[in-house]
């Protein structure tokens, strides 16, 4: 597979309100391995080597286990994950798969249950922020283990 044009160097007003938008996901209420997480589980569905190999490193780094993310795939079955863990996974799923079902009234009602409203909507934020990055990535075939500049020229 040959890598395509990068982002950043062709349209690098539109990468820099990526970046934006990446950066603002660190202020929320969302912990470093939640964040992780939600990127970890996003790119396993969408199939976006690049962020898959990226991130679940970063989640490593934070501390997480080789075994949890080995399960992630099969979360619903695997009691490693915590009821709050699940509710991020089931909305990570949803809204990465919207044309399914979208974001079901069940899992959305648990994650104001859990979370509240303003939580509730920086989960979503972090969920449609690494699904555009997996667009990128996929589209242009960002290879794993290559970990470009972040910033935009």
């Amino acid at each position: 597979m040959k890598e395509r044009f990068f982002m950043q160097e062709v349209q690098p007003e539109a990468f820099k309100t990526m970046v934006a938008m990446d950066k603002y996901t660190t202020t929320t209420n969302v912990s470093p391995l939640h964040r992780e997480m939600i990127k970890v589980r996003a790119s396993q569905l969408n199939g976006c080597a690049y962020c898959l190999d990226k991130h679940a490193a970063d989640a490593r780094k934070l501390g997480e286990t080789t075994e949890r993310q080995l399960l992630l795939n099969a979360w619903r079955e695997s009691p490693q994950f915590t009821e709050e863990e699940r509710i991020i996974l089931a909305m990570t799923d949803e809204v990465t798969f919207i044309s399914e079902q979208g974001l079901t009234e069940e899992t959305y009602n648990k994650a104001l249950a859990c979370f509240g409203m303003e939580t509730t909507a920086q989960l979503l934020m972090h969920i449609i922020c690494i699904n555009a990055w997996n667009r990128i990535g996929i589209a242009t075939r960002r290879i794993p283990g290559q970990h470009y500049p972040t910033t935009a020229k």
